[in-house]
């Protein structure tokens, strides 16, 4: 779709001059890439370490100077991941790499579907570099993700001035409306130096990992959306070469003319955006078109064709995206689930999942205490004298709401010793900060309220 309808239409109007090199086979074919952007000793090598596990053999001489590697990783079966060199303050180390490195940066930002800013909480700095670096990601915005990295090595209070003070520098550099979304963390395999913030760490590095499991699923509609956006690059592209080329005289006065024309260029951008209904966001920067623009003769430009525009907008129509891939696995993401050192393993609504025992046994008899203070009938208590047992938390009626509809596992609008029991344990959970569940988990249902296995086996083979 690409090579007939697109490419042709880039090739006559020069967008591969003005814009952006040719797609090439590759560009549909790849797997995710995740660009890594950050200055010296943030981190970023450290942790693509974090995310393969495989890379620490290889040794720092390896790491620090390789181009390309290929190794077999299940990480990489799924995405890409590019490292970029160190940013530096000052003007000689900008100078000294003998590149254009925003420029660089530009051209990666179009083709990665994820691109991850690294910051240092125990020194943060934005040097000049760094926020040219940035801004070269400028309509790469919903890319953009940050990672307050070694955030360990402060204390609460610390990290929270750092985190306010990177959000008020991001906001110089960074031009959205939207927040940029930030995660803090330790990504690295040593052990935390500041152990208070554990629980939060340990969550925003899941949101992290979801994030980045999450791209081979989007990438089938990243590539469509980039394409789509090339393609009204490449359509108003067309419009104002041809339109410049329409007002050229056919003799003389063309230099004359051709200055004329790139000093109105910002009026001819309205007279296109009104004549062909265009989007303002879809035009190139004005000034950076003026400057290339003087380079071109104008009466050498193609004039418009009706033809391969008609065909630009078919594609654009009928492009579809397919199914996306699995998410990625392996690595740091193998464990960042499940087992015994998943995150939240064990904890709150989890706890006793392996215990061969009901684990609210190992309290009930403190409970037991409080449920026959409320004067059982016939074993149970009712809903209003629960009730005011269950105020007692001050959580709030939405919330004890839930738990006794997930307490009461008979539904008769009664409390036995063993559902009050879970009752007073699923508040104990949501007091100390966790999340109720949509169903009771098979370990926390009462054994007196459990089906017998055995028994419907029995009774349904009867039935047979």
């Amino acid at each position: 779709m690409f090579s007939w309808k697109l490419l042709p239409l880039e090739e006559t109007y020069l967008f591969h001059d003005f814009h952006s090199p040719a797609l090439e086979a590759a560009d549909f074919q790849s797997k995710p890439m995740v660009l890594l952007v950050g200055q010296y000793s943030t981190g970023k090598t450290t942790f693509i370490r974090y995310l393969l596990e495989k890379l620490n053999a290889f040794g720092n001489s390896f790491l620090n100077r390789f181009i390309c590697s290929q190794m077999p990783n299940q990480v990489l079966q799924s995405i890409s991941i590019i490292d970029t060199p160190g940013i530096l303050s000052g003007e000689k180390q900008r100078i000294s790499r003998g590149y254009d490195f925003a420029e660089v940066l530009r051209w990666f930002g179009e083709r990665v579907d994820r691109i991850i800013l690294l910051f240092d909480a125990h020194k943060l700095d934005i040097s000049d570099e760094f926020s040219e670096a940035i801004r070269a990601f400028k309509g790469q915005d919903d890319k953009i993700r940050v990672v307050l990295n070694k955030a360990d090595q402060v204390d609460t209070q610390q990290l929270m001035r750092v985190y306010g003070a990177l959000m008020w520098s991001l906001g110089k550099v960074i031009n959205t409306p939207e927040v940029v979304r930030v995660y803090l963390g330790s990504f690295w395999a040593k052990p935390l130096q500041n152990t208070e913030n554990r629980r939060l760490f340990e969550a925003e590095s899941q949101d992290l990992f979801k994030d980045i499991q999450s791209l081979p699923r989007n990438a089938a509609l990243r590539k469509l959306n980039d394409l789509i956006k090339r393609a009204r690059l490449a359509k108003v592209q067309a419009y104002i070469i041809s339109y410049l080329k329409k007002e050229m005289p056919s003799l003389f006065g063309r230099e004359k003319k051709k200055e004329e024309l790139i000093m109105r260029l910002p009026e001819i951008y309205t007279i296109l955006q009104r004549e062909h209904h265009i989007s303002p966001g879809d035009f190139p920067n004005v000034t950076k078109m003026q400057d290339m623009l003087q380079h071109y003769d104008f009466s050498k430009f193609p004039s418009l064709k009706i033809k391969l525009i008609a065909g630009l907008m078919s594609m654009i129509r009928d492009e579809e995206s397919k199914l996306p891939p699995p998410m990625v696995s392996g690595g740091a993401f193998e464990g960042s689930q499940d087992g015994p050192f998943g995150h939240g393993y064990g904890e709150g609504i989890s706890a006793g999942a392996d215990a061969e025992d009901w684990i609210i046994g190992r309290e009930k008899h403190r409970y037991d205490e409080i449920f026959y203070m409320l004067m059982p009938i016939n074993g149970k208590i009712s809903g209003v004298n629960a009730k005011k047992e269950m105020m007692n938390s001050r959580l709030p009626n939405t919330v004890l709401g839930k738990i006794w509809k997930l307490a009461d596992c008979d539904k008769d609008g009664m409390l036995d010793d063993e559902e009050f029991a879970l009752a007073q344990h699923l508040i104990k959970i949501k007091l100390e900060g966790y999340e109720l569940p949509s169903e009771l988990p098979h370990h926390l249902v009462p054994p007196s309220h459990r089906k017998n296995p055995t028994a419907d086996a029995m009774y349904n083979h009867s039935e047979d």
